[in-house]
This record gives structure tokens, C-alpha cells and sequence, in this order.
């Protein structure tokens, strides 16, 4: 027998390697650290012995693994001893498990006898405490027995081998050989494969430094010894890559095995930012990352600023889509993301003279290291053409010949949970000509014709948004929509047929959601599917997809629904066509029996609107065929069911659900403001709100705690730095930081009402120009940033944009003004741009007219950040008075229910004057839009239609309404900014309140009510 007893001193997360399978420990002076001495039986020399398991062993039964649980240790610490057959990179597996449950190893001895050994963990609490409590326990020692049960060639702690295989028909994921089956050549070449590479990249930074200089070298291709920031950044993000993909490859393997339901999110936006600090803090090796780039010459922060933006969406719902996919992977449900892989995004904004122009955003110049080009995934998307009717075993079949085919192509983004070794995929499609058309083409040496198939094909998904004002560009559109649908599709159905033989068992595996009505031509896609190429019949069929679709509708008016016309669908879609007038003569035949002949409510359920263009409606064909309708709020709900949708609730109540939007924490607290997330964490004394955003709540315990307001208040001037050293250098303009940071930063829109966000500043600046100077003094001085994109083809949002510019212009070169005012456009505002804003903000505005925002997100960000709002009670914003109070917003404004009343009663500009009218616009409003119409501020005949826009009947959005009641909230905002304990209190509470609206419990409640699906934690 031999014995090795080997001592690990304060064995803790930050000293042992999460990913190396022969895991070392650094050198510590002997002066600070205890070291028992190692005793070898029969042996003089002390010496460290390398222990490796035969990779074609197997433990025999007398060896089975156990576990056992030991407190009887009189210090603070729990003893597990683990038992059981030594093999490469168990120890490391051990470790892991206990980092990630949150544990810290304070010290492990491991006695070795004869290949198999005994090893002992004393182990303490995040608090440093003994766990004692059962449960606890147990979760732990379960947590251990997966861990090392699925690494044991098969098995399991405690088990006999029959039981054992029952364990790995689980889908237990491991490295380790024999993980192929088979057997002769396949096997023997199967364990030289893992042998070769057995265990995991390591994440410490000197492991981490040779990767990237890998990188610099075979992959950047350039001189290890002379390279610069940017392409520091392309070498750190493909060793990131390199650590994804491990964790990705084995989460798809774990679902492949595990079979569990599986969600498809269909989108045609998903906003995403940058990844690289998200993926290394989701990876939790940001400092390593750090470190290691620091001891290369190089700043984590700097080399981070070279990634562009992965401009791929524009608004909430895009960058909804994607905090939606951060909280799918961190909550281990199995999902995949479908989208297109837009070559150009969403355009850049250029100013120029105040004037608003647009350029192509060529975000993929520089190539991009996050994705994987996965050109053997491909699939045919047909357009246009004939369909014809066949005689097939007795039966009658369509058939589509098309008249037009495309590839489709994949790219995989891995996107990582944070604190869970699941990553799951986001498959983005890109357009190329067909490879038959194109041989076609050269074979008849038709080069030119070739070329222009290729163009036409790749236009398919170039531009994110083409304009659809013509007819070509509304063909673009649709066939974005059908090519993203059509391959996402068939590659999902591939999928299913690979593990299943049987459709009803579809519902049980997969759920489609539908963001919104650009992908609802999923529905008779997969009709079509299941009809024409699967001979399922009708019913059958249509059973099947009223069971696996949900719909989310991010729209809240009727006008702003999606319609299709019949005659540019029939053209591109022929067969589509046929189908969707068959589900809508079955949903009319159905809907006659329930409601009778009423032909009012037939002509407005119906999915073909008649007219002077014949049209698809695609939300009431959404409606009908999904088995939930989604509302993004609770008001936003309320509104489908009473106005936008009420005829089809009062038929299908139970499908309506609300299930507000959310947004990431990890993204917008975590990667944006990494001061304000090391104090919660400091406070809070855990960094568990990471995953449970529920935990931030307990910052109330320290609102009146005076250490802690100081902490808060050096936090958001450390973020004030920040944001105005950017504004100096983007704009010229220099900044006070003791002013209040004013800011809003939306999409351009009327119904935003930047327009009464930009009048009450001007406002602000005549109440300045008209007072002495010992008044100036005790005014709070203002700082007011405005940031957005207007569409293309919206000239009125173009002109809201160049009036900013021209009030800009007069304030700040107004000396008698100073910082008392500024005026600040930032241009090409960006997730990038957003994530230096928000954190710097003192106030945020949020003026939509009530009834018109059908959640907002840019509200939530903002509130995680501790910046105060000052907003009308309008889609989301109602549920964050429920959560932090009234008394912590500046409200303003008509009511939803008050709305209505004023636009049918009208307002006139004249009341004042003539006391006509009890709906009275205020004087000061009246001044306002006179000195703009009489070009105060220049460019007198270009605001024209925008005054027009806002004067008399035509003032939809009610801002002369508003305008006195949104004074009197700025007022109020300027009030409490100068109690400065009274506004840190309210921002501490504004945080605390804001872990409801993570985008983790919206993705739970679709989970649970909509989607059906459970959590599948990929083990480690």
C-alpha cells in the first residue's frame, strides 16, 4: 500500500484553475502558509506523485465512488470525503462544482492507495461559516454525484454499474473516452480523439496570454511581437471564442441527449451590442482577462472599445430580443435564436449642419470573431413561381414550382448564461444565389446574368429595414421575412425528424414564438410543411400548429398592424397564398357557428381585409393560430383586450396574457457600471443578484445609511466623468459636473414627444434670459442630452433632430447662460453609446403621450442605474410606480383613460387669449412655438410643418396639453435635486425596486405559462 497525504492551504475559486484538468496550485511563501509534509511508504525523498487513470479502465464495483458528509469537526468548516477511482481532471471537476455553488474550499487532503484514492474537502459557506442545514447539504452532495458519476465511464456515486447506465441515459455530457460508442477501429479511434484532448482551456492568465498570442500569430496573422489594440481585441475575442464554443459544443450535446422541449425564438432584430465584456463577465474571467492583457502592454478597457456594434435591430424590441437570449442561457432553458445576419445593420447617423444623413453601417468590414460561418448548413428558399395540382396515391397534392431558388447560409453565435456552464446559439441566416443556377449560368457562359443572381440573392439580407415606400421595397421586405422563415424552419424540422419519427409528438418538443407579426409567416410555412411535403392532412395538421406557436405584439393601435397585400403575396408566394385563405375560410366557417352572421365583427376578425388593396392581416392571423397572445405590460394587455384586439378576446380570453418586458442586469448594471455593481455587491454582501435580481431589494435595509449615500453619490460622479469626457470629445461642448444630467435617448418619434422635451428647454433658457443675476445663482444648472435615429422616410423626426441642433446652437454660445444650460445631441446612438449614458444620468425622460408606448425598456435600464424619471404614466412605466412608489417619479401628464376625451374635444391655441375653452394651451407654450415659427432659431420656413404639427387641432400627442403639468415635474426635479439626500435616497430605492423588471422573470413567466419548457442545466 501507499499513501500520498498532500496539504492544499486555503484552496479557494481564485487560486485553483476552473479549467485545467491537472489542476496546480501557485507557489506560497512558506512564512504566511502551513505545509504538511508529504510521506511516501518505503520511500526517503519527498515527492509529488502524478496519478492517471488507464483511459480504458473501468472502477470495478468494490471501487465504486461514495460520498459522505462529515460535521463533527469542531472548527467552521464541513468535511466531504470522496471516494473513488483517480482519473485525469476529476479533482478539477470537484473544485468547479464547489465554485459554482458558491463554497469555498479552505483546505483537501488526498490519500492515495493503490489506484484509488480517498480525497477530503473542508469546506465553508460564503460567509465562512459550517453548513449545517439538510437541504443544503444534500443539493451539494447531489450536485458532487452528477459531477462525478458522469465522469466515471458510467458510474454513478454510489451505484452498481445496471444502475449506473440509467445515469447515463440522462444525457450526462463528459470528456472522457469511450463517450462514442462503438466499437473496433470507430472506438479505438474515438478514445485517441479524447485523449488528445481530454480536458477544458484553462482560464488563468498566463494560459490565457498564449492563447492570444496564438491568435496574434495563426489567426490574425501578425508578429507576436508588434500588434495594436484592435487587433488585441480580435486575438482576445477568438481565445474567448475558443472557451465558448467548449461550453457550447457540450450544452447542444447534453439537450441532444437529455430531448427535452425546446423553444425557437423567431426575430428579425436582435439589438447586441458588443460581446466581448459580456462574455467574459457571463464566463466570470474578467479579471483574468485583465490581468493577462495587462502584462502584454495592453488595457482590458481599451482593447474592449475596439469592438463595433452588432447593429442588427433598432428600439426595445430588438434589444429586447436579445437581453431575452442572455436570460434564456443563464436560466438553462433550451432555446435557440433565429434571426438574419443583415450585412450592413442599422445605418449610421451622420450630422451635418444639424441635418440629420444616413450611411450604410458596414459593421462586417473588419470581420466579425464571435461568429462561426457554418457553410455546410444550408437550405433552398424558394420563390415565386406556379403551383400545380398532382394525383398522389389516390390523392390530390399541390405542389409549389418555384421560379426563383436562394441558399441560405448559418452563422452560429454562442451566447453564454452567466453562472451555468449552458450556452446556447443564436443562428443567423445570410443570403447567397443558388449553386445550381449559378453552374447553370457558366456552363452557358451567361457570366453576367450569374453575377446579377448573386447580387439579387445577397440583397436578400443586406439592409436591416429596406424602405418599403415602393414596390420593390416592399417585396425586399417580404422576402426577408419568408427566407428567414423558411430556412429557420427547415432547420428546426431537421432537427426534430433526426430524434423522432412521429408529428404529434411536435407540440411536445418544440414551441415557436413569434416576435412580433414579422415572422408570422412561419404558420403556413409550416402548413405547407406538414401538408405538401409531409401528406399530413389538413386537420391534423392545423392541430399541430395551434399548439406550438405563441405570439408577442409589440404594437398597441390598430394602424400600426402589419399588412400584406394579397397581390405582391400571390406573386412572391403563391402557395402561401392558397393556404392562408384556407385557414381563413375555416376560422370564418367556425366563427359564423359561434357568433352568427354578424358581418361587422366577420369583416374585422377576418385575415384577408378587403378593400381598395386586398391584404393579410398577420396580427389577427397571429391571433388565430397561436395558442397565447402575449401583451408586453399590463396596460399595454388592458389596451389589446378593450380596443386593439377586443373581438378576439371577447372569442379566446384565455389566450391573452401579459408578461411585461425586462432587461438584463448583467448587461445593463454588470458590463455598463461596474463601480455601481461593486457597490451593491459590497453592501448587499453577495454578488447572487447577478442571477437573482429579486436580492436587490434588500437594498432598502441601507436607503438611510449616510456611508453608504456617500459610496452612492462618489458612484454616479465617478459615471458623471465618464459621460462628459465623452461629450467634450464628440461634441465640443464642455460640462459642468455638478449639474443635473438630463437625458433622453429614444428612437425619434412624435409620439415620444422629443419636440416637448426640446420646447421645455427653451422654456428653461427665456426663464434664464429674463432673470437677474443673483436669481441665475440659486438655479440648478442643467446639462440635456437628447440621442436618437430617425427612420429614413420620417421627415418630421428629421426635423425634431435639426431643431434640437438650432437650439443647441443659440444656448450654448450664449454667454450670459454658461452651465447654467446645455444642450447636447449625441449622434449614432448605439447599445455602446447607451451603456456610458445611462450610468451617467441624473434624470431621464420618458414623455410618450399615455396610451401610445406598449411597454419601454429604456425606462428599465435607466432605473437599474439608479437615475431618477420623470415620465408619463404610460406602458411599463405604470408598474414601476406600483413597484418603487409615486413619490420616487416626477409624473406628468394626461392619463390614458383622459386621452380620448381631450383629442375628441380638441384644444386651441386661442383659448388663452379668448377664454373659449376650458382645455386651455398655456401662454408659455404659445410663446414657444412662436419663436420657432418666426425663426428664432433659424430655418423659419423648414419648421414650418412642424409648428403645424403641434398647433391647434393638430396637436395629436396633446403636447400643449401637457406642457404646464411637464413643467411643473421639472420643477419639482430641480426641488429635490438640491436636497441631495433626498434625491440619493430616491435613486437608491429606484435600484432596489428595479429586480422586477429583469428580463430573467419575464423569461421565467413565458417559460412556465407560454412556452411549457423546463430549465436543462448542462452538468459540468
Amino acid at each position: 500500500m501507499q499513501t500520498v497525504l498532500i496539504w492544499f492551504p486555503l484552496l479557494t475559486p481564485s487560486n485553483v484553475s476552473s479549467s485545467d484538468p491537472h489542476t496546480s496550485f501557485r507557489q506560497i511563501p512558506l512564512s504566511s502558509t502551513r505545509f504538511s509534509s508529504i510521506s511516501v511508504s518505503g520511500a526517503i525523498a519527498r515527492r509529488t506523485r502524478s496519478i492517471r487513470a488507464s483511459p480504458g479502465d473501468s472502477v470495478p464495483s468494490t471501487a465504486a465512488p461514495t460520498i459522505s458528509v462529515d460535521n463533527s469537526d469542531p472548527g467552521v468548516t464541513t468535511e466531504f470525503v470522496i471516494r473513488a477511482r483517480n482519473r485525469i481532471g476529476l479533482l478539477q471537476i470537484i473544485t468547479r462544482v464547489f465554485k459554482v455553488l458558491g463554497l469555498t474550499i479552505d483546505r483537501a487532503t488526498i490519500e492515495i492507495e493503490g489506484d484509488v484514492f480517498t480525497k477530503r474537502f473542508f469546506i465553508t459557506d460564503s460567509h465562512g461559516k459550517k453548513i449545517e442545514d439538510s437541504e443544503s447539504l444534500l443539493r451539494i452532495t447531489r450536485a458532487l454525484e452528477e459531477a462525478i458519476g458522469s465522469g466515471s465511464n458510467g458510474v454513478g456515486v454510489g451505484m452498481v454499474p445496471a444502475v449506473a447506465r440509467s445515469a447515463v441515459s440522462r444525457g450526462v455530457v463528459v470528456r472522457r473516452p469511450g463517450f462514442v460508442e462503438g466499437l473496433g477501429e470507430h472506438r479505438a479511434k474515438a478514445e485517441r480523439m479524447f485523449s488528445l484532448m481530454d480536458g477544458f482551456l484553462k482560464n488563468d492568465p498566463i494560459s490565457l496570454q498564449k492563447d492570444i498570442l496564438h491568435h496574434v500569430e495563426y489567426t490574425v496573422a501578425r508578429s507576436r511581437f508588434s500588434f495594436d489594440d484592435f487587433e488585441a481585441y480580435q486575438a482576445l475575442s477568438h481565445t474567448i471564442r475558443d472557451r465558448l464554443i467548449e461550453r457550447w459544443h457540450d450544452t447542444h450535446i447534453f439537450f441532444k441527449r437529455t430531448k427535452p422541449k425546446r423553444l425557437y425564438f423567431l426575430s428579425l432584430e436582435f439589438l447586441m451590442g458588443r460581446s466581448l465584456s459580456n462574455s467574459v463577465i457571463n464566463l466570470g474571467i474578467q479579471d483574468q482577462c485583465a490581468e493577462a492583457l495587462n502584462q502584454l502592454g495592453f488595457e482590458f478597457e481599451v482593447v474592449a472599445e475596439q469592438e463595433g456594434d452588432a447593429a442588427l435591430g433598432n428600439g426595445g424590441l430588438a434589444r429586447f430580443s436579445a437581453c431575452q437570449m442572455d436570460s434564456l442561457a443563464t436560466l438553462d432553458y433550451p432555446a435557440w435564436g433565429y434571426g438574419l445576419r443583415y450585412e450592413y445593420g442599422l445605418f449610421r447617423q451622420i450630422i451635418v449642419d444639424g441635418f440629420q444623413h444616413e450611411q450604410p453601417d458596414y459593421w462586417l468590414n473588419f470581420g466579425n470573431p464571435w461568429e462561426i460561418a457554418r457553410i455546410h448548413v444550408t437550405y433552398e428558399v424558394k420563390f415565386y413561381g406556379t403551383v400545380e395540382e398532382v394525383e398522389m396515391n389516390g390523392d390530390k397534392q399541390k405542389i409549389w414550382i418555384p421560379g426563383e431558388t436562394v441558399e441560405a447560409v448559418a452563422y452560429d453565435n454562442p451566447i453564454p448564461g452567466y453562472g451555468t456552464r449552458n450556452t446556447i446559439n443564436l443562428r443567423l441566416w445570410a443570403a447567397k444565389p443558388s449553386s445550381k443556377f449559378d453552374l447553370e449560368a457558366y456552363n452557358t457562359g451567361d457570366y453576367i446574368n450569374s453575377v446579377v443572381n448573386r447580387q439579387r440573392a445577397e440583397t436578400i439580407s443586406n439592409v436591416l429595414y429596406p424602405d418599403d415606400r415602393s414596390h420593390q421595397g416592399k417585396e425586399l421586405r417580404l422576402k426577408q421575412q419568408y427566407f428567414f422563415v423558411s430556412a429557420s424552419l427547415q432547420d428546426i424540422m431537421r432537427r426534430f425528424k433526426e430524434e423522432h419519427t412521429n408529428f404529434d409528438e411536435l407540440p411536445e418538443k418544440v414551441a415557436l414564438h413569434l416576435n412580433d407579426t414579422h415572422p408570422s409567416l412561419s404558420i403556413a410555412e409550416v402548413m405547407r410543411m406538414l401538408v405538401d411535403e409531409e401528406h399530413l392532412n389538413w386537420n391534423k395538421a392545423w392541430d399541430i400548429v395551434c399548439k406550438i406557436f405563441s405570439f408577442t405584439t409589440h404594437t398597441m393601435v390598430a394602424e400600426g398592424l402589419e399588412k400584406i397585400p394579397v397581390d405582391l403575396l400571390g406573386s412572391l408566394l403563391p402557395r402561401h397564398l392558397e393556404i392562408l385563405y384556407e385557414i381563413n375560410h375555416h376560422f370564418m366557417e367556425e366563427l359564423k357557428e359561434r357568433i352568427g352572421l354578424d358581418y361587422s365583427r366577420l369583416s374585422q376578425m377576418s385575415i384577408v381585409e378587403e378593400g381598395a388593396v386586398k391584404s393579410i392581416r398577420m396580427a389577427n392571423l397571429s391571433i388565430v393560430c397561436s395558442h397565447t397572445v402575449n401583451g408586453v405590460s399590463k396596460l399595454h394587455l388592458e389596451t389589446l383586450k378593450t380596443k386593439t384586439f377586443k373581438d378576439f378576446y371577447g372569442l379566446w380570453p384565455e389566450k391573452f396574457q401579459c408578461k411585461t418586458n425586462g432587461v438584463t442586469q448583467r448587461r445593463w448594471i454588470v458590463v455598463s457600471n461596474p463601480s455601481l455593481r461593486d457597490l451593491i455587491s459590497k453592501w448587499l454582501g453577495t454578488e447572487a443578484w447577478i442571477r437573482d435580481p429579486d436580492i436587490l431589494s434588500g437594498l432598502r435595509d441601507h436607503v438611510d445609511n449616510a456611508d453608504f449615500h456617500l459610496e452612492w453619490k462618489m458612484v454616479k460622479r465617478i459615471n458623471k466623468m465618464r459621460l462628459a469626457e465623452y461629450i467634450e470629445a464628440m461634441s465640443g461642448v464642455k460640462v459642468s459636473l455638478d449639474a443635473m444630467f438630463d437625458v433622453q435617448v429614444k428612437r425619434i418619434h412624435e409620439y415620444k414627444r422629443q419636440l416637448l422635451n426640446i420646447f421645455g428647454i427653451i422654456h428653461r433658457y427665456n426663464c434664464l434670459k429674463n432673470m437677474d443675476k443673483d436669481s441665475r445663482r440659486k438655479v440648478v444648472p442643467r446639462v440635456c442630452i437628447i440621442g436618437g435615429k430617425a427612420a429614413p422616410g420620417y421627415e418630421m423626426a428629421k426635423k425634431i433632430i435639426k431643431l434640437c441642433h438650432a437650439v443647441a446652437e443659440k444656448i450654448n454660445n450664449d454667454t450670459d447662460i454658461g452651465d447654467l444650460l446645455k444642450l447636447v445631441f449625441i449622434p449614432d446612438y448605439n447599445v455602446s453609446v447607451a451603456e456610458l449614458v445611462m450610468p451617467g444620468a441624473d434624470l431621464s425622460q420618458h414623455l410618450s403621450t399615455a396610451g401610445n408606448e406598449a411597454s419601454g425598456t429604456g425606462n428599465m435600464k435607466f432605473l437599474m442605474n439608479g437615475c431618477l424619471l420623470l415620465a408619463t404614466e404610460d406602458g411599463s412605466t405604470v408598474e414601476i410606480i406600483e413597484e418603487i412608489g409615486a413619490d420616487n417619479l416626477f409624473l406628468f401628464g394626461a392619463k390614458v383613460d383622459e386621452v380620448a376625451d381631450l383629442r375628441e374635444n380638441g384644444v386651441s391655441n386661442l383659448a388663452p387669449l379668448q377664454n373659449a375653452s376650458p382645455l386651455k394651451v398655456p401662454l408659455q407654450f404659445v410663446r414657444i412655438l412662436r419663436m420657432v415659427r418666426d425663426g428664432y432659431f433659424g430655418h423659419k420656413d423648414y419648421f414650418k410643418t412642424l409648428c403645424d404639427s403641434v398647433e391647434a387641432a393638430n396637436d395629436y400627442y396633446l403636447l400643449g396639453t401637457d406642457f404646464m403639468s411637464y413643467l411643473e415635474a421639472q420643477a419639482a426635479a430641480d426641488k429635490t435635486f438640491v436636497n441631495q439626500e433626498k434625491w440619493t435616497r430616491m435613486s437608491i430605492l429606484s435600484v432596489a425596486g428595479s429586480g422586477r423588471f429583469s428580463s430573467d422573470r419575464t423569461i421565467q413567466d413565458y417559460a412556465e405559462s407560454t412556452w411549457k419548457i423546463n430549465p436543462c442545466r448542462c452538468p459540468l
